[in-house]
């Protein structure tokens, strides 16, 4: 999928998916604290279980710079 990417456009490439992980990783946490707030004061609803649909998308994006990253060593 990157091998038609030239090493500027794969750096370009991985700075914004660093970028997009850790704005992902907040998200998350902040989601992960309102569930508790919120499983606190209601009980056990949807919002208890809504960041546990999100977190696998942290492994694909990890999985994803990996590649990036692997990618843009052959390059040099």
């Amino acid at each position: 999928m990157h091998s038609t990417y030239t090493k500027k456009e794969l750096t370009k490439k991985l700075k914004k998916q660093n970028i997009l992980l850790i704005s992902q990783i907040i998200i998350v946490i902040l989601m992960c604290v309102f569930s508790v707030f919120s499983t606190l004061e209601k009980g056990v609803s949807f919002q208890t279980f809504l960041p546990l649909f999100f977190t696998p998308m942290i492994f694909v994006m990890l999985y994803e710079k990996k590649k990036i990253k692997e990618k843009l060593a052959t390059k040099k």
